[in-house]
Formats: C-alpha cells, structure tokens, sequence
C-alpha cells in the first residue's frame, strides 16, 4: 500500500519542486529556502523579511524576524493572537529555540514557525496560509520550509 502510495505521487509529479532559491536576511542573520513557484512581493521596508505568494493561487507565504524579550511568551502570544482571530489549533509544539503550529479557519489552514536566533534576543519565522484543497500539495512545502529556516551558525 505505502509503495503504491509513493509511486502514485511520484506519477503525477509534486507541483512544487524543490527550492532553488535562498532567502537571506542581514538585519537578524537568518535565511530560508523558497520553494519553487513561491514569488517575492518585495521586502519589508524595515528589513525584517519578506511576502512570497504563488500568482493566481490563494497560497502566502510571509517570513519575518523580529527582537523579543522572551521567546516562549512570544510564541504563546502569537498563538493566542491567532485564536482570538478565529483560528483554530490542530497542532503545536513548543520548545525553548523553536515552535511550531497549525491551525484552521473558513476553509484555510495555516502553518506557523518560528526559531530562537542565536543571540536569544531575536527569532525568525514564517507563515504559510493556503487552502484546505492545498493541503496534499503544501504538506511537503511546509516540511521543506521548516527544515530549511534557520539562523547563522552560533
């Protein structure tokens, strides 16, 4: 069954490919990988990241970073700010450098995940919201974004 599983979607081929393109960002020293089809909307214009979108598609992808006090009150506060939007969490895990979380709202899911940055006053994080239907096709984009958002090497 699993190998009549990978064949299949090897067959119809992923819609997006693996990243070719590095997102750097000198003002918190942090990079990820933008996978393919993503394309840039410009950067912020205080430097702390930038929007990615898939033209004609209703798929967004932000990524930030931002200084703290407190890594794991800014998480909770992001995540009860998300609630109070009317998202609900499916899923979260929380650690000191890192964390991340889902939630669904009318139809959209969205991916959140932010790390610690090696100085511990800062992190770096993205946001991916696109559509239920998305969903088979964004799993594997969400797993390539999380294993490629990081900071400098401390």
């Amino acid at each position: 069954m699993r190998l009549a599983l990978v064949v299949f979607l090897l067959l119809i081929g992923p819609a997006f490919a693996q990243s070719t393109e590095r997102y750097d960002n000198a003002r918190f020293g942090y990079s990820m990988n933008v996978p393919d089809g993503f394309v840039g909307q410009g950067g912020s214009a205080n430097g702390d990241g930038q929007a990615f979108a898939v033209p004609g598609r209703a798929i967004v992808l932000l990524v930030w970073g931002g200084s703290l006090a407190d890594f794991e009150a800014e998480v909770a506060m992001r995540m009860a700010q998300d609630a109070g939007e009317g998202w609900n969490q499916t899923y979260q895990a929380v650690t000191p450098r890192w964390a991340s979380w889902s939630s669904v709202a009318g139809g959209q899911i969205l991916y959140q995940r932010m790390i610690l940055l090696c100085d511990g006053q800062s992190y770096a994080a993205f946001r991916a919201e696109y559509g239920l239907r998305d969903r088979v096709e964004m799993d594997p984009v969400v797993e390539q974004l999380v294993a490629s958002l990081q900071g400098a090497t401390c």
